[in-house]
């Protein structure tokens, strides 16, 4: 179904000039409703005549300007709890009581409003459900996260059942849009794309190529020295796999190694990254393309979010991503000349939508890859020779998954290596080795994320081959958080 996201603050006499609105979704938010500066929606949007969804923010705030009372948990509710329904309700259709749901949030409903009612209760007995009012159904948990069960039918009873939405929107609509949209706004300019190979800029590059001729698009790929294991070569096979005729490399890993020098903060790393990137593609875009060009990106909206640029003005920084905060970009951004076809994107539609461009399966279904490379899975100051074990390892890692076809069941696996040194034993002799951390996960959107239960067999057989394979590494660990608390990558 098509949506749009607006601020929570939007005036309703803009929203009541939405055309065919069918319902309106109050959303989360790292706020809470007594935070000096939380969001307050126009009181007047709880008149508008069409069904409204509260999620944990959004239901807190319902019940308070209602003239409940919310207060803070006792206990925190963060990661999975079981809700259990207490009366019928059409949001629930099909959804069986005891369901496990998703939640993040410090707050809770102490107080009903009047004429509200509780529809369903978290295993901790905390209202999970509340029937606000006619019209006015919200909920503490997300169900727009992968690891709340029933979350998507919870949705689709929402927006079809209650507000009779229709399910005409597909992700072909979206290459015919968007591909418009990309002439559109190019002019027959040229557009260069910093391509990193992984599954976004790849998918950009793919669009790029089916909206404009293949000669108004140049790829750039900057080699920084903290890519995988033989990263360049397969870039390059792929593009051209695509049919593109202007792929440039860059090998700038000296310029980004000594740009890292003496730096350990994760936030400084990306700020560095993302500027080097920028301004060593300035300084070498002369030779890729000439006057007024337009730079294309890879960002996805789950960019935006952690990066505090989603919509609206009270969004929080989680982790800076280089294409969304780097200055430079943001210049080009005020300049009407930044080209971001995916910036309203989850993951999972980004490799829908590569499908259906035609990129190859084996890219399609490549793990993410962070920005700023291992500089991000290097905890502490980043060298070569530190960023030449890490590749080993992870090598290694992934290619274990692959043998032992696991790979396709984990939406992320990497490895991380720890600022940290830890005693052990080889061949009868102390040796003093890195440390370095296993993680996979399971998601479907990278919003949220939960461990992937191993089994202990190929865990234990994994590390071994990378102790034995990588001498560097004395030590191996498994992280088993979720996210939320924790966030995929390490920094």
């Amino acid at each position: 179904m098509y949506s749009e996201i607006l601020p929570g603050s939007t005036p309703v006499s803009e929203i009541a000039l939405v055309r065919d609105l069918r319902g309106i979704v109050l959303s989360g938010s790292p706020y809470g409703v007594h935070d000096e500066d939380a969001p307050v929606p126009d009181p007047d949007l709880f008149d508008l005549p069409v069904p409204k969804l509260g999620i944990c923010y959004g239901l807190q705030r319902a019940v308070h300007d209602f003239g409940g009372k919310v207060g803070k948990s006792v206990s925190r509710e963060y990661g999975r709890a079981r809700v259990n329904l207490l009366t019928d309700h059409p949001l629930f259709s099909s959804v069986p009581s005891g369901f496990v749901s998703w939640m993040s949030h410090g707050d809770h409903v102490d107080q009903l409003p009047s004429g509200a009612a509780v529809v369903g209760t978290s295993e901790h007995g905390v209202p999970a459900a509340i029937s606000v009012r006619d019209g006015f159904i919200g909920i503490q948990f997300h169900p727009e996260v992968s690891h709340c069960e029933y979350g998507s039918e919870i949705l689709s009873n929402f927006a079809l059942k209650i507000a009779g939405a229709r399910a005409e929107w597909s992700m072909n609509e979206y290459v015919e849009a968007s591909s418009e949209s990309i002439r559109s706004s190019a002019r027959g300019r040229p557009v260069l794309l910093l391509i990193s190979g992984g599954v976004d800029s790849t998918v950009v590059a793919a669009l790029l190529l089916r909206a404009l001729p293949p000669e108004q698009v140049h790829l750039m790929y900057i080699d920084t020295g903290l890519m995988r294991k033989n990263e360049t070569q397969e870039v390059k096979v792929t593009l051209e796999g695509l049919g593109a005729r202007n792929i440039t490399v860059v090998d700038a890993e000296a310029d980004f190694l000594s740009g890292l020098a003496g730096i350990e903060d994760p936030e400084e790393k990306r700020r560095v990254i993302g500027d080097l990137f920028i301004s060593i593609q300035e300084r070498e875009v002369d030779q890729v393309v000439s006057g007024d060009y337009y730079l294309a990106q890879g960002t996805l909206y789950t960019d935006m979010i952690e990066s505090g640029a989603g919509v609206g003005k009270n969004a929080q920084v989680i982790k800076s991503h280089h294409n969304v905060r780097s200055p430079l970009v943001h210049a080009k951004r005020e300049r009407g000349q930044l080209i971001e076809p995916l910036a309203r994107l989850y993951k999972d539609e980004v490799r829908r939508l590569g499908g259906i461009l035609g990129v190859p399966e084996s890219v399609i279904a490549r793990h993410p890859f962070p920005g700023p490379g291992l500089a991000v899975r290097i905890l502490g100051e980043v060298n070569g020779e530190k960023c030449r074990i890490l590749r080993e390892v992870d090598d290694l890692f992934v290619s274990e998954l692959k043998t032992r076809r696991l790979y396709d069941q984990i939406w992320q696996a990497f490895a991380v290596l720890l600022p940290t040194r830890a005693v052990g034993v080889a061949g009868d002799a102390r040796r003093y080795g890195f440390v370095v951390a296993l993680r996979a996960v399971t998601s479907s959107d990278g919003m949220t994320a939960d461990v992937y239960p191993f089994p202990s067999e190929d865990l234990l057989e994994i590390s071994a081959l990378i102790t034995n394979r990588v001498p560097e590494i004395g030590r191996v660990v498994y992280d088993v958080s979720s996210k939320p608390p924790a966030t995929i990558e390490w920094e």
